[in-house]
């Protein structure tokens, strides 16, 4: 899929080149300068998370060559979503929710001492808390698997503990590199720190093909992939170190707690980490509830989420991460905050409605062209793309919650929007729970989706059903579909809680209205070139069916005034006006 990536890429490059004002938005011709750095700020990170979420992808496709979706892949998964406990709760998202508003502000003040002790500070404190949770995850590897994983037995779960404890000290040198990101970010600096890991991704790929070449069995491989985690961890670290020195000349790395500003960055962290916190469990639970399921649904959930996260974190994290600096230093106007959100959105909008209708319409030639390979079979690019396909239903409202939690971040608001996350994550798990017993006694045989027990059912399928693995069942399907509702409810509450406390109404419904006839048009064309192109080669049919869809859908959102749309597409209007009149 080279060419599908690099039309990715230029349309991250063109889609930030120039602000608009778009619905909504308040003033009359132009943008300021803090509103055009920070457009081309979210093209730097869209490029760098382009080619970062690329590189991921290659990780998928080399592991689920190695090992398919067999057990090994399934420990896999399970180990390295434990020790990323520790990024996920300290590390990029709760980490730039506490400390970039207050960083940004001290150096908007011009105090470089200051801001050289404040950032030691935190690094020190931090390096401290996240060493010692390493050495517990790696002395608790046992019984964290029995925790995370009450499924896992047998060879599973001995696999699971022995690469837990390779993979964490990696884990804990990439909350490290979230520390050089919030740096990074808060002095304008965003493609290392985004780029970063792929440094990351490439040292799992080395590892796991060299250990295939070497002909080692599934165990040794996916301990090979585990060191890999360790060895990215350090070198995604220790790439960004030499960027933080160069711009922060007065570092002062220590514990001093009671440094002013430490103490702000302290009182946000609490609460951005139990907001983390409920995200975070969230992706356990689902981890939980999917080793409760027949073998490969972990697996099926990683090679779904790969590509799920990818235009969620190209375009939404890329708009949010480029704006919480500068929403922290124009939190005091709301006129700001405003127009800021709804430019986001609407440049969000773009893509993750034709996200969708490209992972539910197109998903099985997309999952075939990247996966399907000697031991990823046919019928599991079928599941993959039902798992693809239900996240894919919540994509729109993940997207938008982004940008609507950095809003709340931005203004001191962490606590609110962890309790809407708690609320998210109740009704994940138990609508989760209720799908997957269903669906976990459907599955695909031979292309075809059978019935293979009674329904409705109320308990698990038994023990050695489970552990055989030889039928793809739909379990994991269930868990996807309740996390889309979820989305949906969070968004619904986010919206809400900014509306009451910021006095934030923009206008999401008319950004997405513009939208809806571009989408349907793509969907229905995307149908016909699916049933066109059946028999022809994934690798080919897949990227013809999204430039087609693609350009259909950008092409009909530009006629009706989507204002994204319209921005993307002026240098080619240009081009051909240029043309026209020579």
């Amino acid at each position: 899929m080279p060419g599908t990536a690099l039309i990715t890429l230029l349309a991250v490059r063109g889609f930030y080149r120039r602000p608009f004002v778009g619905d909504g938005v308040p003033g009359a011709g132009g943008f300021s300068a803090r509103r055009r750095r920070s457009g081309r700020s979210a093209a730097v990170v869209g490029g760098g998370v382009v080619l970062s979420r690329l590189s991921g992808v290659a990780r998928e496709v080399i592991l689920g060559a190695f090992l398919g979706t067999r057990a090994s892949a399934d420990a896999f998964g399970a180990a390295l979503r434990i020790p990323k406990l520790l990024q996920n709760l300290l590390g990029e998202g709760a980490l730039s929710a506490a400390f970039i508003p207050v960083y940004a502000q001290v150096l908007e003040e011009g105090d470089e001492e200051r801001a050289g002790r404040l950032a030691g500070a935190v690094a020190g404190l931090l390096a401290v808390l996240t060493g010692g949770l390493v050495l517990l995850a790696i002395f608790l590897a046992e019984p964290l698997t029995w925790l995370v994983a009450p499924g896992f037995s047998g060879v599973r779960h001995e696999l699971t503990v022995v690469l837990i404890r390779i993979m964490a000290g990696g884990i804990g040198l990439i909350v490290l590199a979230a520390w050089c990101l919030g740096v990074l970010n808060a002095h304008r600096r965003f493609f290392l720190s985004y780029v970063a890991p792929v440094l990351w991704n490439v040292a799992i790929i080395a590892a796991v093909a060299a250990a295939g070449v070497a002909g080692a069995v599934e165990t040794g491989i996916a301990e090979a992939a585990a060191w890999g985690v360790l060895v990215g961890g350090a070198l995604q670290f220790a790439v960004q170190v030499p960027a933080v020195v160069s711009l922060v000349p007065r570092l002062r790395i220590s514990l001093q707690m009671r440094l002013r500003g430490v103490r702000e960055v302290a009182r946000r962290f609490g609460p951005a980490v139990a907001g983390r916190g409920v995200v975070t469990l969230s992706s356990y639970v689902d981890v939980i509830l999917a080793s409760l399921l027949a073998t490969g649904a972990i697996a099926y959930l990683d090679r779904a989420q790969v590509l799920y996260l990818m235009p969620i974190s190209v375009f939404a994290v890329s708009v949010a991460a480029a704006d919480l600096p500068e929403l922290a230093r124009e939190q005091d106007s709301r006129e700001r905050m405003h127009e800021r959100l709804v430019v986001g959105a609407a440049r969000v909008l773009l893509f993750l409605v034709y996200a969708l209708v490209a992972f539910v319409v197109l998903g099985r030639p997309i999952v075939g062209a990247l996966y399907q390979r000697v031991n990823f079979t046919a019928d599991d690019t079928y599941v993959v793309w039902l798992v693809l396909a239900a996240y894919s239903l919540g994509i729109v409202a993940a997207g938008l919650s982004r940008l609507l939690q950095n809003t709340c971040y931005a203004a001191g608001d962490v606590k609110g929007p962890a309790r809407i996350a708690a609320g998210r994550l109740v009704f994940a798990a138990l609508g989760g729970l209720a799908l997957m017993i269903q669906l976990d006694r459907v599955g695909v045989i031979d292309g075809e989706i059978r019935r293979l027990g009674g329904l409705p059912a109320f308990w698990l399928l038994d023990s050695e059903i489970r552990q055989t693995g030889d039928i793809r069942r739909l379990g994991a399907v269930g868990l996807a579909l309740a996390a889309a509702v979820a989305a949906w409810l969070e968004f619904g509450l986010l919206r809400k809680r900014i509306g009451r406390t910021l006095g934030l109404r923009p206008p999401f419904g008319r950004l997405l209205g513009r939208l809806l006839p571009g989408a349907a048009v793509a969907a229905v064309a995307g149908v016909l070139l699916v049933r066109a192109l059946e028999g022809v080669p994934y690798l080919v049919s897949a990227p013809v069916s999204l430039i087609v869809t693609g350009g259909l859908y950008l092409l009909l959102a530009n006629l009706c005034g989507q204002p994204a749309a319209r921005d993307l597409l002026l240098p080619l209007r240009r081009h051909l006006w240029r043309r026209r009149r020579g």
